[in-house]
Protein backbone atom coordinates (compact mmCIF):
# COMPACT_ATOMS: atom_id res chain seq x y z
CA UNK A 1 0.00 0.00 0.00
CA UNK A 2 1.10 3.56 -0.40
CA UNK A 3 0.43 6.90 1.14
CA UNK A 4 -0.30 9.65 -0.56
CA UNK A 5 -1.16 13.67 0.47
CA UNK A 6 -2.73 16.59 -1.55
CA UNK A 7 -3.12 19.56 -0.22
CA UNK A 8 -4.07 22.30 -2.34
CA UNK A 9 -2.52 25.72 -0.84
CA UNK A 10 -4.47 28.05 1.39
CA UNK A 11 -6.69 30.91 0.90
CA UNK A 12 -4.34 33.41 -1.39
CA UNK A 13 -5.03 37.16 -1.57
CA UNK A 14 -6.62 36.65 -4.63
CA UNK A 15 -8.65 33.57 -3.44
CA UNK A 16 -10.37 35.99 -1.31
CA UNK A 17 -10.77 39.14 -3.81
CA UNK A 18 -12.39 36.51 -5.90
CA UNK A 19 -9.75 37.08 -8.98
CA UNK A 20 -9.12 34.19 -11.56
CA UNK A 21 -5.41 33.62 -10.47
CA UNK A 22 -3.62 31.36 -12.44
CA UNK A 23 0.28 31.81 -12.91
CA UNK A 24 0.19 35.32 -11.06
CA UNK A 25 2.33 34.53 -7.94
CA UNK A 26 -0.01 35.78 -5.38
CA UNK A 27 1.12 36.02 -1.35
CA UNK A 28 -1.51 33.09 1.06
CA UNK A 29 -3.34 35.66 2.88
CA UNK A 30 -4.18 35.73 6.87
CA UNK A 31 -6.75 32.93 6.55
CA UNK A 32 -4.87 31.13 3.51
CA UNK A 33 -1.48 31.38 6.41
CA UNK A 34 -4.43 30.00 9.22
CA UNK A 35 -4.86 26.87 7.02
CA UNK A 36 -1.94 25.98 6.22
CA UNK A 37 -0.73 26.02 9.66
CA UNK A 38 -3.59 23.89 10.52
CA UNK A 39 -3.09 21.55 7.69
CA UNK A 40 0.14 20.86 9.39
CA UNK A 41 -1.94 20.02 12.61
CA UNK A 42 -4.10 18.01 11.52
CA UNK A 43 -1.61 15.53 9.73
CA UNK A 44 0.70 15.48 12.77
CA UNK A 45 -2.40 14.46 15.00
CA UNK A 46 -3.60 11.88 12.53
CA UNK A 47 -0.02 10.42 12.86
CA UNK A 48 0.66 10.76 9.14
CA UNK A 49 4.81 11.09 8.26
CA UNK A 50 6.39 12.46 5.26
CA UNK A 51 9.63 11.87 3.47
CA UNK A 52 9.61 13.82 0.36
CA UNK A 53 7.22 17.00 -0.68
CA UNK A 54 6.72 18.11 -4.01
CA UNK A 55 5.41 21.83 -4.82
CA UNK A 56 4.94 24.72 -8.15
CA UNK A 57 7.00 27.40 -8.24
CA UNK A 58 4.19 29.67 -6.81
CA UNK A 59 4.89 30.60 -3.61
CA UNK A 60 1.51 30.52 -2.44
CA UNK A 61 2.18 26.33 -2.81
CA UNK A 62 5.69 26.95 -1.52
CA UNK A 63 4.63 28.90 1.21
CA UNK A 64 1.73 26.60 2.33
CA UNK A 65 4.37 23.92 2.11
CA UNK A 66 6.69 25.46 4.26
CA UNK A 67 3.93 26.17 6.96
CA UNK A 68 2.72 22.20 6.77
CA UNK A 69 6.16 20.90 7.43
CA UNK A 70 6.62 23.45 10.12
CA UNK A 71 3.95 22.75 11.79
CA UNK A 72 5.05 18.83 11.47
CA UNK A 73 8.39 19.23 12.61
CA UNK A 74 9.35 18.23 9.08
CA UNK A 75 10.84 21.35 7.73
CA UNK A 76 14.16 19.51 7.09
CA UNK A 77 12.56 17.20 4.57
CA UNK A 78 13.72 17.91 0.89
CA UNK A 79 11.61 19.20 -1.39
CA UNK A 80 10.91 19.30 -5.14
CA UNK A 81 9.58 22.27 -7.03
CA UNK A 82 8.37 21.85 -10.50
CA UNK A 83 6.13 24.43 -12.93
CA UNK A 84 4.31 21.50 -14.32
CA UNK A 85 2.44 21.61 -10.86
CA UNK A 86 1.25 24.82 -11.42
CA UNK A 87 -1.78 26.32 -11.14
CA UNK A 88 -4.06 26.64 -14.73
CA UNK A 89 -2.66 29.38 -16.85
CA UNK A 90 -5.93 31.32 -17.29
CA UNK A 91 -4.67 33.40 -19.97
CA UNK A 92 -6.32 36.70 -20.75
CA UNK A 93 -8.69 36.19 -18.05
CA UNK A 94 -5.78 36.41 -14.73
CA UNK A 95 -6.22 38.94 -12.27
CA UNK A 96 -10.06 39.99 -13.37
CA UNK A 97 -12.73 39.68 -10.74
CA UNK A 98 -14.67 36.27 -11.23
CA UNK A 99 -18.21 37.41 -9.92
CA UNK A 100 -17.78 41.04 -12.35
CA UNK A 101 -16.45 38.21 -15.31
CA UNK A 102 -19.80 36.52 -15.00
CA UNK A 103 -22.23 39.92 -15.00
CA UNK A 104 -20.36 41.09 -18.02
CA UNK A 105 -20.29 37.77 -20.34
CA UNK A 106 -22.91 35.46 -17.82
CA UNK A 107 -22.74 32.76 -15.34
CA UNK A 108 -22.91 30.34 -17.91
CA UNK A 109 -19.88 31.42 -20.50
CA UNK A 110 -17.48 31.76 -17.07
CA UNK A 111 -18.31 28.19 -16.01
CA UNK A 112 -17.39 27.39 -19.50
CA UNK A 113 -14.13 29.44 -18.97
CA UNK A 114 -13.39 27.85 -15.27
CA UNK A 115 -14.96 23.97 -15.28
CA UNK A 116 -15.21 23.35 -19.20
CA UNK A 117 -12.67 20.34 -20.11
CA UNK A 118 -11.24 21.35 -23.07
CA UNK A 119 -12.16 24.71 -23.72
CA UNK A 120 -9.42 27.65 -23.08
CA UNK A 121 -9.98 30.88 -21.38
CA UNK A 122 -8.87 33.91 -23.82
CA UNK A 123 -5.19 33.74 -24.44
CA UNK A 124 -2.96 35.94 -22.89
CA UNK A 125 -0.55 37.52 -25.55
CA UNK A 126 3.13 36.93 -25.24
CA UNK A 127 3.72 41.19 -25.39
CA UNK A 128 2.02 41.02 -22.02
CA UNK A 129 4.49 41.81 -19.87
CA UNK A 130 2.79 38.88 -17.28
CA UNK A 131 3.39 36.31 -19.54
CA UNK A 132 5.48 33.27 -18.18
CA UNK A 133 8.19 33.97 -20.92
CA UNK A 134 8.71 37.09 -19.20
CA UNK A 135 9.51 35.64 -15.54
CA UNK A 136 13.00 34.46 -14.65
CA UNK A 137 11.46 31.07 -12.60
CA UNK A 138 10.69 29.98 -16.16
CA UNK A 139 14.13 30.76 -18.14
CA UNK A 140 15.46 27.59 -18.56
CA UNK A 141 12.29 26.03 -20.24
CA UNK A 142 11.84 26.31 -24.17
CA UNK A 143 9.40 28.80 -24.67
CA UNK A 144 6.59 26.31 -26.33
CA UNK A 145 6.23 24.42 -23.27
CA UNK A 146 5.21 28.12 -21.72
CA UNK A 147 1.17 28.27 -21.71
CA UNK A 148 -0.88 31.41 -23.16
CA UNK A 149 -4.06 30.16 -21.49
CA UNK A 150 -4.98 26.89 -20.64
CA UNK A 151 -8.48 24.31 -20.62
CA UNK A 152 -8.43 21.66 -18.20
CA UNK A 153 -7.41 18.92 -20.35
CA UNK A 154 -4.07 21.17 -21.17
CA UNK A 155 -3.22 21.57 -17.65
CA UNK A 156 -3.59 17.30 -17.73
CA UNK A 157 -1.58 16.89 -20.35
CA UNK A 158 1.56 19.14 -18.13
CA UNK A 159 0.81 17.64 -15.00
CA UNK A 160 0.95 13.88 -15.61
CA UNK A 161 4.26 14.01 -16.86
CA UNK A 162 5.23 15.13 -13.31
CA UNK A 163 3.35 12.26 -12.22
CA UNK A 164 5.19 9.43 -13.83
CA UNK A 165 8.98 10.96 -14.08
CA UNK A 166 8.56 12.23 -10.28
CA UNK A 167 5.58 11.59 -7.90
CA UNK A 168 4.90 7.77 -8.83
CA UNK A 169 8.52 6.83 -8.94
CA UNK A 170 9.05 8.14 -5.53
CA UNK A 171 6.12 6.52 -4.18
CA UNK A 172 7.35 3.05 -5.94
CA UNK A 173 10.47 3.65 -3.65
CA UNK A 174 8.85 3.75 -1.00
CA UNK A 175 8.95 7.57 -0.07
CA UNK A 176 5.89 9.22 1.57
CA UNK A 177 5.13 12.18 -0.29
CA UNK A 178 3.41 15.28 0.10
CA UNK A 179 1.85 17.55 -2.63
CA UNK A 180 1.46 20.81 -2.48
CA UNK A 181 -0.28 22.44 -5.45
CA UNK A 182 -3.29 23.86 -6.73
CA UNK A 183 -6.98 23.72 -7.57
CA UNK A 184 -6.50 22.21 -11.14
CA UNK A 185 -3.17 20.82 -10.81
CA UNK A 186 -4.65 18.76 -8.24
CA UNK A 187 -7.97 18.25 -10.31
CA UNK A 188 -5.92 16.63 -12.79
CA UNK A 189 -4.24 14.31 -10.53
CA UNK A 190 -7.58 13.61 -9.07
CA UNK A 191 -9.00 12.97 -12.03
CA UNK A 192 -6.69 10.07 -13.25
CA UNK A 193 -6.20 8.32 -9.65
CA UNK A 194 -10.02 8.24 -9.06
CA UNK A 195 -10.72 7.83 -13.33
CA UNK A 196 -13.32 10.55 -13.28
CA UNK A 197 -15.01 11.26 -16.94
CA UNK A 198 -14.11 14.49 -18.47
CA UNK A 199 -17.83 15.21 -17.05
CA UNK A 200 -17.56 14.29 -14.14
CA UNK A 201 -14.09 16.28 -12.94
CA UNK A 202 -16.07 19.27 -14.00
CA UNK A 203 -18.17 18.90 -10.41
CA UNK A 204 -14.99 18.47 -8.48
CA UNK A 205 -13.99 21.27 -6.05
CA UNK A 206 -11.03 21.08 -3.95
CA UNK A 207 -10.90 23.26 -0.98
CA UNK A 208 -8.21 25.34 0.25
CA UNK A 209 -5.59 24.29 3.28
CA UNK A 210 -7.19 20.52 3.67
CA UNK A 211 -5.32 17.92 3.12
CA UNK A 212 -6.58 14.83 0.59
CA UNK A 213 -5.53 11.54 2.06
CA UNK A 214 -5.03 8.63 -0.33
CA UNK A 215 -3.91 5.16 0.16
CA UNK A 216 -2.81 3.30 -2.98
CA UNK A 217 -2.66 -0.32 -3.84
CA UNK A 218 0.51 -1.47 -5.64
CA UNK A 219 -0.82 -0.40 -9.16
CA UNK A 220 -1.78 2.35 -7.73
CA UNK A 221 -5.55 1.95 -7.86
CA UNK A 222 -7.39 3.48 -5.20
CA UNK A 223 -8.02 1.85 -2.16
CA UNK A 224 -9.40 4.44 0.06
CA UNK A 225 -9.51 8.84 -0.30
CA UNK A 226 -10.20 11.11 2.65
CA UNK A 227 -10.36 14.76 3.72
CA UNK A 228 -8.01 15.23 6.99
CA UNK A 229 -10.70 17.79 8.13
CA UNK A 230 -13.70 18.35 9.71
CA UNK A 231 -16.19 16.97 7.47
CA UNK A 232 -18.98 19.91 7.51
CA UNK A 233 -15.77 21.96 7.26
CA UNK A 234 -14.76 20.51 4.14
CA UNK A 235 -18.16 20.79 2.53
CA UNK A 236 -18.38 24.70 3.24
CA UNK A 237 -15.36 24.99 1.56
CA UNK A 238 -16.17 23.06 -1.18
CA UNK A 239 -19.27 25.27 -2.01
CA UNK A 240 -17.04 28.32 -1.22
CA UNK A 241 -15.22 27.07 -4.39
CA UNK A 242 -18.47 26.28 -6.20
CA UNK A 243 -19.95 29.45 -5.96
CA UNK A 244 -16.72 31.48 -6.77
CA UNK A 245 -17.94 32.39 -10.32
CA UNK A 246 -21.46 33.62 -9.87
CA UNK A 247 -22.30 36.93 -10.48
CA UNK A 248 -23.41 38.85 -7.55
Amino acid sequence: MYQLVLVRHGQSTWNKENRFTGWKDVPLSERGLDEAKKAGQMLKAKGIEFDTVFTSVLRRAIITSNNILEEMDLSWLPVQRNYRLNERHYGGLQGLDKSETAAKHGEEQVLIWRRSFDTPPPAMSVDDPEHPCNDPRYAGLDARALPNAESLKCTIDRVLPYWHDAIAPALKAGKKPLVVAHGNSLRALVKYLENYSDEAIMGINIPTGMPLLYTLDENFQVVSSEYVGDPEEVAKLMAEVAAQGKAK
